[in-house]
């Protein structure tokens, strides 16, 4: 019960745009339950809005560990894995 209401809280704060609150929500949530996909799938969107792409593939590679067929999962990592290839060519001066 307590799962469901920070997992709702999370997503609140989403739509809200305040990522940095729902990344806490959602870390709560999985001290509760680190079998829900959704919670990292979530975690990850918001990682990425915080161009946190590191912790963002981190999140998405533990869902697909659980659940290998997850499209959310492929596709934020797919998104952390552009930012993350972005900013090393920005650092490179490309």
């Amino acid at each position: 019960e307590k799962f469901k209401t920070l997992k709702n809280e999370g997503n609140d704060f989403v739509k809200k745009g305040r990522y940095e609150e729902a990344v806490k929500k959602y870390s709560e949530c999985m001290k509760l339950n680190t079998e829900e996909c959704t919670i990292y799938t979530n975690r990850a969107l918001c990682y990425l809005k915080l161009y946190k792409y590191e912790e963002a593939k981190q999140d998405c590679d533990r869902v697909l560990q659980l659940e290998d067929s997850n499209i959310k999962a492929f596709y934020r990592r797919a998104l952390a894995y552009k930012g993350l290839q972005v900013r090393k060519n920005n650092m490179a001066g490309i």
